[in-house]
């Protein structure tokens, strides 16, 4: 029910339908997952986070819930916290692309050039699409100028 209502755009039922649900187990992962995804979309991080912090309670290796929680993180400024959710989402599966570019994205905000470089090359080398991404991406308008990175954007 909580997906559905989500998928109509009544995010806050759809919470309200998760948080129903986890009334009677509160063990659901995937309830608790989706609870976050619902909760970042309206732009309550902080609450999305603990959810993901939930979900990973109850399946530590769910790759989504750590790069979901990194993506919080990140909208909230704590790019070192989504930085290591980004890597523990790589420790599980290494060849997500959209880990990479956005593991990049936070390493450009703090302006560390290199390692926003290396992650963006991770990411175009596993899906050439984040190079037209990275073009037009806010994020990298600290080390837009950077030799490399337009390189790279090349």
């Amino acid at each position: 029910r909580g997906v559905a209502l989500g998928n109509l755009g009544r995010l806050d039922d759809a919470i309200a339908s998760y948080d129903n649900a986890l009334e009677f187990k509160p063990d659901d992962h995937q309830a608790w997952y989706n609870r976050g995804v619902a909760l970042g979309n309206i732009g309550r991080f902080d609450d999305a986070i603990a959810s993901y912090d939930n979900a990973l309670e109850f399946k530590p290796d769910d790759h989504q819930a750590w790069y979901n929680r990194g993506v919080a993180l990140g909208n909230i400024g704590r790019f070192d916290d989504a930085i290591a959710s980004y890597d523990k989402a790589l420790e599980i599966k290494p060849d997500d692309p959209s880990v990479y570019y956005n593991k990049a994205c936070a390493y450009a905000l703090q302006n560390k050039i290199q390692l926003a470089i290396e992650n963006l090359q991770q990411a175009i080398n596993l899906d050439v699409k984040y190079k037209d991404m990275a073009k037009t991406n806010t994020d990298f308008d600290s080390i837009r100028d950077n030799e490399q990175f337009q390189e790279l954007l090349q």
